[in-house]
């Protein structure tokens, strides 16, 4: 699918009784080109019969966190061991979700996989995943658990400078859920994992899926280990410096490190590796294809969100058919837009604005 022909899509999910004229002039294009564009969508069995009705049969699916965020910003340089006057901010988060949230926003059909606990965090998260336009269908309550929190507070420079997490619900999230879902898992066209997954269910969940396209988030160092052991069923990963090192006991010095950490996840039989590389940018691995990629003075106001963006794009970008190399400059881009907003996920995320950020990029 091209990005026009999903800008298309995305108005017609919107309003399917939209007429021709109206894509034209909400797009600045002609009505002719509407006209060729839905044509080549109706070829393509995404859009079926009058009235634009959408063939949904594609979608990707999201296993993992959910949970709320708070959030705490200084007014000023960060004072350990002291009351900050600043900012706090409660919004929906978690790996999973966020990744979910923005892949959604990005056009496509997106159903996550999660468990909540019965309460008024439990109720927000799903209320904001439906206004999200993610499928919640598949989301489980916990009766008697509470939902997952996270704690984090920022330094003056936006970056993370310590967070507790409490996510003990997670263990809900098991080899029976997932059983209890397999039919619409079998189904997806991409998998996204991360690793708030306990061990086994990661092992179980790739074992069971490993015939479908299986994106992995690594989360964090400690989290990234229980993917240790099945790494190679995985079709893309996204480790930082930190995890790939976990991952491959390779210490991360040069650009030689890289590419040695690389290959050997390469050889466990991962396709696409990127590595994150924090203010230097991503390094980016496939078949034939390595670089780097960074961004021309970013806008940082909040940082937390940038990974789970990343993903998404990720995700966009091998959902649409694209190069791996356009994939991860998609990615950047992706989260470039989420640090723009103070909010871990910013909601003015679109292909639109994911292609001008595209133009700022650097190889190197």
């Amino acid at each position: 699918m091209t990005n026009r022909e999903l800008e298309i899509l995305n108005i017609i999910k919107k309003n399917p009784l939209v007429s021709q004229n109206e894509i034209a002039e909400m797009l600045n294009i002609t009505r002719s080109s509407v006209a060729v564009h839905i044509a080549n969508l109706t070829k393509k069995g995404i859009i079926k019969g009058r009235g634009y009705l959408i063939e949904e049969s594609r979608y990707v699916s999201v296993i993992g966190g959910a949970n709320v965020d708070i959030v705490g910003f200084p007014n000023n340089s960060l004072r350990r061991k002291d009351s900050n006057p600043g900012l706090v901010k409660l919004s929906v988060g978690g790996v999973a979700r966020n990744i979910a949230e923005n892949i959604s926003r990005l056009g496509i059909n997106t159903k996550l996989f999660t468990v909540v606990g019965d309460d008024m965090y439990g109720e927000k998260i799903v209320d904001e995943c439906k206004f999200a336009n993610i499928d919640t269908s598949y989301i489980k309550t916990i009766s008697n658990e509470s939902s997952g929190t996270y704690l984090a507070i920022l330094d003056e420079k936006m970056d993370m400078d310590v967070a507790i997490s409490s996510m003990d619900i997670f263990k809900y999230l098991n080899e029976n859920y997932l059983y209890e879902n397999a039919i619409t898992l079998q189904g997806s066209e991409i998998i996204v994992l991360d690793t708030n997954l306990e061990k086994e269910t990661l092992e179980y969940a790739v074992e069971n899926y490993k015939d479908k396209k299986l994106f992995l988030d690594t989360v964090s160092f400690s989290k990234a280990l229980r993917a240790k052991d099945v790494l190679g069923y995985f079709h893309t990963i996204k480790p930082n410096k930190l995890e790939v090192e976990a991952l491959t006991g390779i210490m991360i010095e040069n650009e030689d490190d890289l590419i040695t950490a690389s290959n050997i996840i390469h050889n466990l039989g991962v396709k696409n590796i990127v590595i994150s590389l924090g203010e230097k940018g991503a390094f980016y691995s496939t078949k034939g294809s390595q670089g780097r990629l960074k961004a021309k003075k970013p806008n940082i106001k909040n940082a937390t969100g940038a990974g789970d963006a990343f993903q998404a794009g990720l995700v966009f970008g091998e959902y649409n058919a694209l190069p791996f190399k356009e994939s991860v400059k998609y990615a950047m881009a992706a989260s470039l837009v989420a640090m723009e907003s103070e909010d871990t996920i910013n909601k003015n995320i679109s292909v639109e604005k994911l292609e001008e950020y595209i133009n700022k990029l650097e190889e190197y």
